[in-house]
């Protein structure tokens, strides 16, 4: 016979910083119905402890070492196509909404909304819900029609954030010039951007990458 009390929601937290998972884990501790059944302290042990623990809910920082939050999400969901995961991050940029939803996360919540909602947002999921919070779902027209870059195109976006001519993008990326001329066409079209400011600027402000 199973312990498992009826209606219990057992949790994993995964987040490399030891005081922000001790600080969920007393907000839940706060439900008699929620139960914490794992730490993870990055993307590998999220992995691995699901697999031991099974949790109803996961929730997953983003930025982590080793193996990051959407390649963990990623793994999870192929051990179980059914795992329920909601994304815990200090990032709200849209294309990080669209990579944590398009690897299978249930849901969103940005770190400085979590003691406040989570409770009840995590209910929520368990039930099924897969509602995103007001401050996420503004972004979703982004999301919905977001052409996102490729890797390429991010690192030589990367570059130029620093600086880097077409010239030494190349010498650095072991390209030709015309083919960074090439990247850089690209990513203007596909961020809509005036230039190579506006398309950095745009970059940073949708969370292709941190600043």
């Amino acid at each position: 016979m199973s312990d498992r009390s009826a209606g219990e929601i057992r949790v994993m937290i995964a987040d490399d910083h030891p005081l922000l998972r001790s600080g969920i884990a007393a907000v839940l501790a706060r439900s008699p119905q929620v139960t914490v059944v794992a730490e993870a302290e990055d993307g590998d042990a999220a992995v691995a402890l699901f697999q031991q623990h099974r949790p109803d809910i996961t929730l997953m920082d983003l930025q982590m070492p080793g193996l990051g939050g959407i390649e963990a999400i990623a793994a999870i969901r192929a051990i179980d196509p059914q795992a329920r995961i909601i994304i815990l991050t200090t990032f709200s940029g849209d294309a990080q909404i669209y990579r944590g939803l398009k690897a299978g996360a249930s849901g969103y919540l940005l770190k400085n909304m979590a003691r406040a909602e989570l409770l009840d947002y995590l209910v929520s999921v368990h039930e099924g819900d897969s509602r995103l919070p007001l401050e996420v779902t503004r972004s979703l027209p982004n999301v919905l029609t977001m052409e996102p870059l490729t890797p390429r195109e991010t690192d030589v976006l990367k570059l130029v954030a620093t600086g880097h001519s077409n010239q030494r993008a190349a010498s650095q990326l072991g390209l030709k010039e015309d083919t960074i001329k090439a990247y850089m066409k690209s990513i203007l079209a596909k961020l809509r951007a005036r230039d190579r400011t506006h398309a950095v600027t745009i970059a940073l402000k949708r969370g292709f990458w941190e600043a």
